[in-house]
């Protein structure tokens, strides 16, 4: 479909002055675009988007502990997320932060990526209790992710006051320069608005595809906008009731396609090319739920698997399985902590745990005689599917 050089679907550049040079910078229209979007090639991918979604959705009602499985695969989106930013942090260093151990990359990485798994619980939380997706619910995630770290300078909390642009070294040379400041807030009122406008001829996630991008090209905050954009998604199909569980994060697919996702992030502002960008971000919706249903059913098939083999053991195999027990939740653990979690006594843990590395299920992390760390090497090596640093 050909955009008109009048097309509402089109936004405008306004001439700013920042940082000692002239620039342009772009407001968008308010959603929706108009002319709509054209949903004849999009059936399809919605089709299969909304099928992919339903047998995730399926697996994880049937999962024997499902905040188990959330608490292990919302780290692994935070992670992610965080890694699309620069940190260089792995699912091991946020396990390890967590438990207050060192981790092996700077401390800031790590903040960064425990200020995101606080900021998706705190917005998860108030979401199941009611309260609507909006400005102020935006707000208060902002402030919990830039809370420590890096951030703690970007005006946690707070829509930006100044100019920002993205890439380049300055507004003049930037790949792309947001609105002004000055037209933050009603640009986001009008986001807000949507978001809660009845739209009967736009499905549920087209509409979460739209306000994505409509987020990212605000980019309303002065730091933290792609990593609060990604974690809206989930957010809004959990409101929707889509998604019965916080199950699904789409950061892995954009970080997979990054090049392809920006470009398509351009197209729209440039050209109106809201089509090509709803296609992939369907796309990514399904190839994302088989993903996610996939490393659920290799979960269950693990613990079942090493189960069995515990059962093997004869009268320690009691004593072995709870520490298995809570490997499943925390699958880095020391011999102290695991006996204070599990109530056993430390000399019956450290035995338990030996029954497990003889088994071939645990590993020593540390070479130590002391201060020892033990992994569930399996678990981990399935959740850290995709998890390589950039």
């Amino acid at each position: 479909m050909t955009i008109s050089e009048n097309s509402s679907r089109l936004g405008k550049l306004v001439t700013i002055s920042t940082s000692g040079e002239v620039a342009q910078a772009f407001i968008p229209p308010a959603l929706p675009p108009m002319p709509m979007v054209q949903m004849d090639k999009l059936y399809g991918p919605l089709e299969r988007a909304n099928r992919a979604l339903g047998r995730l959705d399926g697996i994880a009602s049937i999962l024997p502990d499902t905040p188990l499985f959330l608490y292990m695969y919302i780290r692994k989106e935070a992670l992610l997320s965080s890694q699309i930013e620069g940190t260089q942090s792995s699912l091991s260093d946020l396990l390890l932060f967590e438990k207050e151990e060192a981790p092996s990359v700077p401390i800031n990485d790590v903040v960064e990526v425990s200020n995101y798994v606080a900021a998706m619980n705190h917005g998860l939380e108030r979401i199941r209790s009611g309260f609507p997706i909006s400005l102020r619910l935006m707000r208060e995630i902002h402030g919990i992710l830039l809370a420590k770290g890096r951030g703690a300078t970007k005006q946690p909390g707070d829509f930006r006051h100044s100019q920002n642009w993205i890439g380049g070294t300055r507004p003049g040379n930037a790949l792309f320069v947001p609105p002004p400041p000055e037209s933050v807030l009603d640009l986001m009122s009008d986001l807000e608005a949507f978001i809660h406008a009845d739209t009967p001829a736009v499905p549920t996630l087209v509409k979460a595809g739209l306000i994505h991008v409509q987020f990212e090209t605000i980019h309303p905050f002065l730091d933290g906008n792609g990593r609060l954009g990604r974690l809206l998604i989930t957010l809004l199909l959990c409101d929707k009731g889509i998604l019965k569980e916080p199950i699904l994060y789409l950061s892995l697919y954009f970080k997979t396609h990054r090049r392809y996702y920006y470009d398509l992030l351009q197209r729209v502002r440039e050209d109106g090319d809201w089509e090509a960008w709803i296609e992939f971000f369907l796309d990514g919706i399904t190839e994302t739920s088989l993903q996610a249903a996939d490393a659920a059913r290799q979960i269950l098939l693990l613990f079942e698997d090493d189960r069995a083999k515990i059962e093997t053991l004869g009268r320690p195999a009691t004593s072995a399985l709870r520490v298995h027990q809570l490997l499943q939740q925390k699958p880095i653990i020391a011999i102290p902590d695991a006996a204070r979690e599990t109530g056993m006594s430390s000399p019956t843990v450290a035995k338990s745990i030996q029954h497990l590395r003889d088994l071939g299920l645990l590993r020593e992390i540390t070479g130590k005689q002391r201060g020892r760390m033990f992994v569930y090497s399996n678990y981990l090596s399935i959740l850290n599917q995709g998890t390589e640093p950039i």
